[in-house]
């Protein structure tokens, strides 16, 4: 038998086979693709919402499937993208809403003061106007649309004038400055006064009349004794020859002489 014809054979069956394969792997190919594509873009949406619903649960809102506090952070990053938000956040949406707080001027004076003494820097905006009650958010810390914000306010002045019983608002180059400060350092006060050279000031501009308004002042050197103006330069010398000056400042929670006997230790 001639083997010839069988090589033929063998040779036509391996023809046939490669264009076989080529179709094999085309088809396989593309079936992959179709799974992928389903995957990504028809299953992976429905798959990313089950979570969300189960978030709805867990803050009590009507859902089919119950659901533990304990789970609230064992969802996958991609369902945390859709999480409602947290009770901090709806609280400050919430203030947001809220109106600011309100002050009266002795609370304005005080959160103004409390302002100037926290840092040297800190300086009353220029674009302010002054003859109108100032944004509490800009010199109060905190929010002043909270519902804490009245109580906030009531610990500020309290604050401020226990740590600052005697405040001073002068010149650098003026004789009435140079002697309301005589007088006060001839005291020796516990805790010292908080003395401010508004005139040096970068805001003089603004603090100034701001001081005026809510003090009914007309002029500096102004001091301030437990949060309340005590009046003219002539007022100051009166009360300081009589004695009251002392009982004022003493009444408001400074000490006569405690700085000098705190040296003495």
């Amino acid at each position: 038998m001639s083997t010839l014809p069988v090589t033929s054979l063998l040779h036509s069956l391996q023809y046939q086979r490669k264009p076989l394969n080529h179709r094999a792997t085309s088809l396989a190919l593309l079936g992959l693709i179709v799974v992928s594509f389903y995957i990504f873009f028809i299953a992976r949406p429905s798959l990313d919402l089950a979570p969300i619903a189960l978030h709805s649960d867990a803050l009590g809102h009507p859902g089919t499937h119950g659901s533990h506090p304990q789970d609230k952070d064992d969802h996958p990053p991609s369902s945390r993208l859709f999480r409602l938000p947290s009770s901090s956040q709806r609280k400050t949406v919430s203030n947001a809403n809220r109106p600011q707080v309100k002050l009266d001027e002795m609370q304005e004076l005080a959160a103004v003061a409390a302002f100037v003494a926290a840092l040297p820097q800190n300086m009353i905006p220029r674009s302010i106007d002054p003859s109108q009650p100032i944004d509490p958010q800009l010199v109060l810390d905190f929010d002043t649309r909270s519902p804490r914000a009245a109580y906030e306010v009531n610990q500020i002045v309290q604050d401020v004038w226990s740590r600052y019983p005697v405040m001073l608002f002068t010149k650098l180059h003026h004789a009435n400055s140079r002697e309301i400060k005589q007088i006060i350092s001839n005291m020796d006060l516990r805790p010292p006064p908080a003395i401010f050279e508004v005139d040096q000031r970068e805001d003089a501009d603004v603090l100034i009349p701001l001081l005026h308004r809510l003090t009914s002042s007309t002029e500096l050197p102004l001091m301030l004794i437990g949060g309340k103006p005590v009046g003219s330069m002539d007022t100051i010398r009166e009360l300081n020859e009589a004695g009251e000056l002392q009982k004022l400042i003493t009444n408001a929670g400074g000490v006569i002489g405690g700085a000098k006997k705190k040296k003495g230790h």
